[in-house]
């Protein structure tokens, strides 16, 4: 399944009436996170019919924080249902673990668009998350977040082309058409694509400072959002 047929599958394209602008907006600032005194442990969810940049993305930006020691303090991990090759679009990726074998408690837990949304995947996730610093989606993996109940009652976003879908199927979720990523503090979402390289970084904002993440975006070559309210 190609990356806007997955799209398609899980959403109803809103009307553009009905939709802000988008590609200028963050929300809210949280506090800092507490950093641990090793690694900051990020696992990446994936599954059949991945999304490559969801994850991709924000993988690249959490290894490109450097310190000192030009050593990323971000340690970046697959989990998935099995440890066999999953291809996506012409790509081959193995992930390292699966729900049954990780052996740490991750500190950031992220998750794009995908299909395959297991009884395993969603019961790890809900399990794992008790124990993290901040879960956070990419484009449609809000979907599979919400799936989990962990957003209900909280603020939340998705990729534009599934807002009303989205908010048809999960109305205990306040659905934020519009800003590029959501951060309620230990739950965050972001809009499509790119927009997880943003929050990406804003999570790094959160663990280090905003020179931190701004050095990363640098290395990238990635031009942050200019945040503002929603």
């Amino acid at each position: 399944m190609k990356r806007r047929d997955l799209l398609s599958a899980v959403a109803v394209s809103a009307a553009a009436a009905l939709v802000p602008a988008r590609g200028v907006a963050a929300t809210s600032t949280p506090g800092p996170l507490t950093r641990p005194n090793g690694q900051v442990m990020v696992a990446f969810v994936v599954g059949p019919n991945s999304v490559v940049i969801d994850f991709a993305g924000p993988w690249e930006a959490f290894n490109d924080v450097m310190k000192s020691d030009m050593t990323s303090p971000f340690t970046t991990v697959m989990v998935s249902d099995r440890t066999d090759p999953l291809e996506f679009g012409g790509m081959i990726v193995t992930p390292k673990y699966t729900y049954s074998t990780i052996p740490f408690q991750p500190h950031v837990i992220v998750m794009g668009a995908q299909g395959e949304h297991s009884p395993a995947k969603i019961e790890w996730i809900k399990r794992a998350a008790s124990g993290a610093d901040l879960v956070m989606s990419v484009c449609t993996g809000a979907f599979l977040l919400a799936e989990t109940g962990l957003l209900d009652g909280l603020r939340a976003t998705t990729h534009h082309d599934a807002y009303d879908s989205f908010a048809s199927r999960f109305p205990k979720v306040h659905l934020v058409r519009g800003p590029r990523f959501v951060d309620n503090g230990k739950y965050a979402t972001a809009g499509g694509e790119t927009s997880g390289i943003d929050l990406a970084l804003h999570v790094v904002s959160r663990y280090f400072d905003e020179k931190a993440a701004n050095d990363a975006a640098d290395i990238m070559e990635f031009d942050r959002a200019t945040p503002r309210p929603s």
